[in-house]
């Protein structure tokens, strides 16, 4: 509403009672109008200064995000434990061997002071060094000839067979492939680069198309494999869950994966919720404790449920620094407090914490969830359809509360972690992928790296060799993994 002159409020005046209060009426709308935008714009504004405030320490953003002048502080607490290996670590010091694969001797030949020979002359002290040096690389070509022959007695002729896996007049050996493999999928090397490498080393240049029939028959050939850790994870007492944005070609899709100490399983799907673990088919059979982030598709599966408390301890950190409230940085503690006394009490060799010790910190825990609910009541109606937007906070005091179970499920069963991170670990080298190679071209593509690179973790977790284990692979006897989760 535009300003009003002196002369103009005078003549309002001198027109009567009516326009004085037309006049006002008009007034009070534009104040009204006026407070309705300075909330929006006021609530866009803590909005965005709480986007702007989250990093890796208080929110899910990867430490990447941070940037490189912001250094974040992480929520470990100190170990006291001095930097670098500590009492009792084995190491990895070069020795010597007891049986080297060559001898060399070095014996004078003369003496350096009169020039006499000393051939035949015995040692009268002997010195060791080993030298630890790769052998020439190259690639061996071996020729295979069969041969034919007629029975001299009934004139059969008779062929000899090519060995099993030799069809083409000339193709590559498992040990080639396995390592192309193992390069692509193992260390994430693209394509270009395995091609190089294969080169510069051996000598051997492997086509794109050769390598990526490589890639897809490996992937064939651990089907059956990939199928038996499907069906392990299912009967797992607890397996983490979690999944990841990919890019196939110039789309968004969504990578989950399935994990547990033991054994990985990795699948892509166009969806993130109810209908990708619905056709992964691991998570709807599952019946014992899901770890997770409390994302909704998760939650509605009737197994038990363990939500990943790191990702609690940062959403906490961002109330306690946003709020100021001192609820949040309680929780912290309680949270850290109890994560601690589970840890003692698994050294000490105990199965669970005492009934009077669980009782004491859920009512601790209680206590902190009210009195964050009374300092973030609920929004007021707003007249309009749907719920009411509420704060950071008081969603996630309402996640606590509903689900305070699933929020202490590791205090109260052992085998349950405190957080999410083994899906988190498992999930990073496909981001390390993205990174270095970037998207994936086609669907085949991302479905054959994730039978590949859950095929390579579960090897990684059970400490097993993965070249040796790709070998077989393309040998046509894959090495099949522990199937105990």
């Amino acid at each position: 509403m535009p300003t009003l002159t002196r002369e103009e409020i005078l003549a309002v005046y001198a027109a009567g009672p009516e326009a004085v209060v037309a006049v006002v009426e008009s007034l009070l709308a534009h104040i009204a109008r006026q407070e309705e935008q300075i909330g929006a714009l006021t609530a866009r504004v803590t909005a965005l200064e709480a986007r702007l405030a989250k990093d890796s320490h208080n929110s899910s953003k990867p430490p990447a995000s941070d940037g490189l002048t912001k250094r974040t502080k992480s929520l470990r607490a100190p170990t006291g434990k001095k930097p670098g290996g500590q009492p009792g670590h084995p190491g990895a010091t070069l020795r010597l061997a007891d049986r080297p694969d060559a001898l060399i001797v070095h014996a004078p030949p003369t003496c350096r002071g009169c020039g006499a020979s000393l051939a035949g002359v015995p040692a009268c002290r002997q010195e060791r060094r080993q030298l630890h040096e790769l052998p020439p690389l190259q690639l061996v070509v071996s020729e295979h000839q069969t041969f034919a022959k007629v029975c001299p007695r009934c004139l059969t002729l008779t062929a000899a067979a090519f060995p099993a896996g030799l069809s083409q007049p000339v193709q590559y050996g498992p040990g080639v492939k396995a390592l192309a493999v193992y390069l692509q999928e193992y260390q994430l090397l693209p394509f270009a680069r395995t091609h190089e490498l294969l080169a510069d080393l051996f000598g051997c240049s492997l086509s794109e198309g050769t390598l990526a029939t490589a890639l897809a028959t490996a992937a064939a050939r651990l089907a059956p494999v990939q199928a038996a850790i499907q069906a392990a994870l299912v009967d797992a007492a607890v397996a983490h869950f979690d999944e990841t944005g990919v890019r196939i070609g110039a789309q968004t899709q969504w990578l989950h994966h399935a994990g547990t100490q033991r054994l990985t399983c990795y699948a892509v799907h166009p969806q993130r919720g109810k209908g990708a673990t619905e056709a992964i088919g691991i998570l709807p059979a599952f019946t014992g404790t899901a770890v997770h982030d409390g994302w909704s598709a998760y939650a509605s599966y009737p197994c038990e449920h363990a939500l990943c408390n790191a990702h609690h301890l940062r959403e906490l950190t961002f109330v306690a620094e946003q709020t100021q409230q001192p609820w949040a940085s309680d929780l912290i503690a309680l949270l850290l407090e109890i994560k601690q006394a589970v840890e003692v009490a698994q050294s000490a060799g105990e199965s669970c914490l005492s009934a009077a010790g669980r009782a004491a910190f859920e009512g601790r825990y209680a206590a902190l969830v009210e009195a964050g609910l009374a300092a973030n009541p609920p929004p007021p109606p707003t007249g309009k359809r749907g719920r009411p937007k509420q704060s950071a906070a008081k969603n996630l005091l309402d996640r606590l509360d509903r689900q305070r179970d699933s929020v202490l499920a590791f205090m109260t069963n052992f085998a349950v972690p405190f957080d999410n991170n083994l899906a988190e670990r498992d999930l990073r080298m496909v981001k390390v992928r993205q990174k270095i190679s970037g998207c994936f071209r086609t669907p085949a593509g991302a479905t054959a790296f994730c039978c590949l690179r859950g095929y390579i973790s579960t090897l990684r977790k059970q400490g097993q060799h993965v070249l040796t284990a790709l070998q077989t692979v393309f040998a046509g006897q894959p090495l099949m993994p522990e199937l105990r989760g």
